[in-house]
């Protein structure tokens, strides 16, 4: 990729971070026209559609490879200056390091973990939020630097770290255990009973449900609230059961419905292999605070 023009290359990841044409040009301080000019440039130069121009834009496949190739340069060449001592001026702009995680961590443990990154180099973060079956999939498409993750298997080109486990508990507000759950085995009754869900990727629920009755069950009433403390309000208030983060069950009066039946999710840290003092540091807290916070 040596002979790929890097202000094409750069505005290609201006577009995919600021996710649309206009916003890349503010960010870039140059026309729309002349973002939309480097990008069909670049998709000239090697023969295949890049970015898909829709609301918010998406990437191809051949797009996500260069957006990989984009952003490791781009943090190639940060960590370069830095260690060349060309980045001390204070007007510098800080390393951006773009995280996938998923919300019932960003709800828990990981802001704490982000806390005790040094302060030294300054760095940015910018988290995306997504359900951990598929933050792995915003690394593979080059969104992201490093993801908390279900997926034990490395995305190519990046390592992975066990990180611990996030367990989950089935719980419903006591109001709602009376009308729904009263008179029966909890396997009868918890099928029919409305329950909470985060959003249609979320299958927590289902995959509870699957174990305590061994068999598939038509789709009961689905409450969706995309917010994990929310989500948890939602269960407070009686609006259905939902598996929610043991560590999120405190002071809230919900009762355990199956003891005996925890849902164990592990997480893993998958970043880039890349040799980045900004990441590795980040790397570093988020190991140290999934140690002291997370079932091993």
């Amino acid at each position: 990729m040596s002979d790929l023009p890097l202000d094409q290359v750069r505005t290609l990841l201006a577009v995919v971070d600021e996710q649309s044409f206009d916003r890349a040009a503010a960010v870039l301080h140059v026309t729309p026209p002349a973002v939309s000019q480097r990008v069909k440039a670049l998709e000239q130069r090697v023969g295949r559609v890049l970015v898909l121009r829709s609301k918010p834009v998406r990437l191809t496949e051949s797009g996500q490879v260069l957006v990989r190739f984009a952003r490791q340069l781009t943090r190639l060449e940060a960590d370069t200056r830095a260690e060349l001592g060309l980045g001390d001026d204070p007007s510098a702009r800080a390393a951006t390091l773009p995280i996938a995680v998923n919300a019932d961590s960003l709800a828990t443990w990981f802001l704490g973990a982000l806390a005790e990154v040094p302060a030294a180099p300054p760095i940015s973060f910018d988290l995306r939020s997504d359900d951990q079956d598929h933050t792995a999939g915003l690394l593979r498409e080059g969104l992201v630097m490093a993801a908390v993750t279900s997926a034990p298997h490395p995305v190519q080109g990046c390592t992975v770290t066990r990180l611990g486990t996030m367990r989950y508990r089935a719980v419903a507000s006591p109001g709602f255990t009376a009308r729904w759950l009263a008179g029966g085995p909890l396997a009868e009754r918890l099928p029919a009973a409305p329950a909470v869900s985060f959003d249609r990727k979320d299958d927590l629920q289902d995959r509870f449900l699957r174990r305590l009755t061994r068999r598939r069950l038509p789709e009961p009433v689905r409450h969706y609230v995309p917010a994990s403390v929310s989500f948890v309000d939602a269960v407070v208030a009686g609006l259905g059961w939902g598996m929610v983060p043991q560590r999120q069950l405190t002071g809230r009066g919900l009762t355990d419905l199956a003891p005996a039946r925890p849902v164990d999710v592990p997480l893993y840290w998958q970043q880039w292999k890349l040799d980045s003092p900004p990441l590795a540091a980040v790397a570093a807290a988020v190991s140290r605070a999934a140690a002291r916070e997370l079932t091993r």
